[in-house]
């Protein structure tokens, strides 16, 4: 009788380990947030993108598959080493699942690799560079909430058909802004365009001058700013002191959002055109997602924020309809399953990573227009994805046929 209990028992528990291999492997489910929570891009997504996630996972039970949901964060300092670092620790020894986030283009590059080799899953929602779904792409990579192409036709479309015809570009030193330099050039010139010059300039720099006045001497009408963050509140601070636009020159912040413009002011940041994924006070949706994570955060959220958000619970979904948290069958589903949410808006996933969803042409309010707090924006267009996204098939991706 003995003999025969002991052996249920033994059963029973084998049966039990091979359902929980089918469903979450180690009886939870860890993300991970890796982004830039100390320097030029603290504000572009940082701890609010860590609260974005959290919020994600609250949203969609605490659970999934019977287990716990775990978020753990760290700060990659803006330096694709000490990412590489954390990924291969979260990967190997701490039981991460899946990394998203990852501000700053060379640090999500860095972290797909890894992602990649240890077979591991990678939503990026803060970098912009088109490779991580180009020729660095990945069967386990994503890439979802804006990127560099989407950018230039917004940004860099709406201000050479408004007649600026003519740039000179104000580049941040890395992949990154390469990225979206390149991306510009392109559109300007396919729009009957021309690009009279460019300069790079360090990331996190604080002094501007000289980069402004070769830019201010080209005299082409219109000074891209492809870089992010405080470096481009910085730039266009300095670029008044200048007396730029009073010249007539545009200045166009190609990666510029709420956040931002927050940080600046409105009397700084009046006129200049954007483009973003996602506005709080676009609709009745965004208005509810935004009063949340306000209350939550001190502040409204841009589309790094909200795309986190939106990454975490599809990745969730997407282990609840796999069954299982086994990253060939999630990254399966996150390709085939539609994206249904405040930030998607039924956006779809191409085979090579890229989420395409519609993006927002925006223009900086001035100061007497604004009915609110954080109402900066002017919706002037909406984009739709198709158009602001690379085809798959021509994005450079091997993995697309």
């Amino acid at each position: 009788m003995r003999k025969n209990l002991i052996a249920s028992l033994a059963f029973l528990l084998a049966s039990s380990t091979a359902v929980l291999a089918d469903g979450a492997s180690d009886g939870k489910v860890k993300i991970g947030i890796l982004n830039d929570q100390s320097g030029v891009y603290a504000d572009f997504g940082g701890k609010s993108s860590v609260e974005a996630a959290k919020m994600a996972v609250e949203d969609f039970g605490g659970k999934v598959l019977g287990v716990p949901v775990e978020i753990v964060d760290a700060d990659h300092q803006n330096k694709a080493d000490i990412a590489s670092n954390i990924a291969r620790q979260w990967y190997d020894t701490e039981q991460v699942d899946a990394i998203m986030e990852l501000t700053t283009s060379s640090v999500a590059l860095a972290v797909q690799a890894v992602a990649k080799e240890k077979k591991k899953i990678d939503i990026v929602t803060g970098a912009a560079t088109t490779d991580l779904t180009g020729k660095a792409c990945s069967p386990y990579g994503f890439h979802w909430a804006y990127d560099t192409h989407a950018l230039a036709v917004g940004t860099g479309g709406a201000l050479v058909k408004q007649g600026g015809d003519s740039w000179f570009f104000l580049t941040a030193d890395y992949a990154f802004g390469y990225s979206l330099e390149q991306q510009t050039s392109d559109f300007v010139k396919a729009n009957g365009g021309n690009v009279v010059g460019s300069v790079r300039h360090p990331l996190s720099t604080q002094d501007f001058s000289s980069f402004l006045l070769q830019a201010q001497s080209s005299g082409a009408k219109v000074i891209g700013l492809a870089n992010a963050g405080l470096d481009t509140s910085n730039a266009i601070k300095q670029a008044a002191e200048f007396g730029i636009t009073q010249g007539g020159q545009h200045l166009a912040a190609l990666l510029f959002t709420l956040a931002e413009v927050h940080g600046l002011g409105l009397d700084a940041a009046q006129g200049l055109t954007l483009t973003e994924g996602y506005y709080w006070n676009l609709d009745d949706k965004s208005r509810e997602f935004g009063k949340k994570f306000f209350a939550r955060t001190g502040r409204m959220p841009n589309m790094v924020h909200t795309g986190t958000y939106s990454a975490v619970l599809q990745y969730l979904k997407a282990i609840q309809k796999a069954g299982t948290d086994d990253t060939d069958a999630v990254a399966k589903q996150l390709h085939e399953m539609p994206v249904d949410d405040v930030f998607g808006r039924g956006g779809t996933v191409g085979p090579n990573g890229r989420m395409i969803h519609d993006m927002y042409l925006l223009q900086v309010k001035k100061p007497a227009d604004s009915k609110e707090p954080w109402d900066y924006f002017n919706v002037l267009a909406t984009i739709p994805g198709k158009e602001a996204y690379i085809d798959p098939a021509k994005s450079g991706c091997a993995l697309v046929n």
